[in-house]
């Protein structure tokens, strides 16, 4: 991880695939089948399986059209929540669940493994934006359900699950970032599914709009993502699906940050989008958040002359 954090993917890559063999951590899937390595798929039909968390899925579905290219039939088996946004995406002969039953295949791939598979570095990531959507009937929907707000409409997504083990410095309690819901003009929305008990007072007092149970799954969340004009989030799921789909989005980074977002830059090249926000210094919050009101502020600027 840390030579894939100061962008030495050739190393990074092959020392990634330890995740199998650590006590603990991700169980190796017993598949009969082999795991493929990149040749052709000419005849065959390849399995591509989602191993962590949301994000991590949302991120390197991206190679789809890569493995597409060597031929063959694709299924692929996802999480619940992220069926549904997937479910029309091209390049896919079928899409299961974990646990469901699967049809025959003659290969498997996790989809973090695909980087390797394809000797990525940071010139050759697949970064053409947007390679997801909202369906057409929930973008319709939320449309209409978000008429009545003004503009600039910003998401905001300021926590991950508690139970990630790098929660503690990832997420941010709401109240810290009253400087940037008080900049003017602005109209934020929460993409939150989850509140922590903390945050519930300070939600009450700050102007949010909570949406709560009426997101049922992703593909709800890319409808909102795609009526907004920014989104800004710690590191969650929500930051890369607003990435895959070209909206621009701000990411509040602590210090020392997960490898994908790479040390000492301030933009992405998984996500042309991106723009990060780094803490100055470790538990620094306020530091990151002061750079990003001023930021803001300028974007809200920009919103309102355009709309003129």
């Amino acid at each position: 991880m840390l030579c894939l954090s100061v962008g030495d993917f050739a190393r990074g890559w092959a020392g990634y695939e330890w995740r199998w063999r650590r006590e603990g951590e991700l169980q190796p899937r017993e598949f009969t089948q082999p795991q493929w390595r990149g040749e052709t798929l000419v005849g065959k039909t390849i399995l591509l399986h989602a191993e962590q968390g949301f994000g991590d899925s949302i991120q390197f579905i991206r190679y789809l059209p890569m493995v597409a290219e060597k031929g063959g039939k694709i299924i692929l088996e996802i999480p619940d929540g992220l069926a549904p946004l997937v479910v029309n995406a091209v390049n896919i002969d079928g899409i299961y669940r974990r646990g469901d039953k699967l049809p025959h295949f003659d290969v498997h791939c996790p989809l973090m493994s695909l980087p390797l598979t394809f000797s990525t570095t940071i010139d050759t990531i697949p970064a053409s934006v947007p390679y997801l959507h909202a369906p057409g009937k929930r973008a319709r929907v939320w449309r209409d359900r978000l008429a009545d707000m003004g503009r600039p409409r910003i998401g905001l997504v300021w926590s991950g699950k508690p139970t990630h083990k790098n929660d503690h410095n990832r997420s941010i309690a709401l109240p810290r970032l009253k400087p940037l819901l008080s900049v003017a003009g602005t109209q934020f929305v929460s993409l939150q599914r989850e509140y922590r008990a903390s945050d519930l007072t300070a939600l009450d007092q700050l102007p949010i709009r909570r949406l709560d149970d009426l997101l049922t799954d992703f593909a709800d969340t890319a409808a909102v993502i795609g009526e907004l004009d920014l989104v800004i989030a710690v590191d969650t799921a929500v930051a890369h699906l607003a990435g895959a789909m070209a909206k621009p989005i701000w990411l509040l980074l602590p210090h020392i940050q997960d490898w994908r977002w790479l040390n000492g830059r301030n933009d992405s090249p998984w996500y042309p989008t991106a723009k990060l926000f780094r803490q100055p210094q470790i538990g620094d919050w306020g530091g990151a958040i002061a750079a990003m009101e001023k930021a803001l502020a300028g974007f809200a600027k920009t919103c309102v002359t355009l709309a003129k």
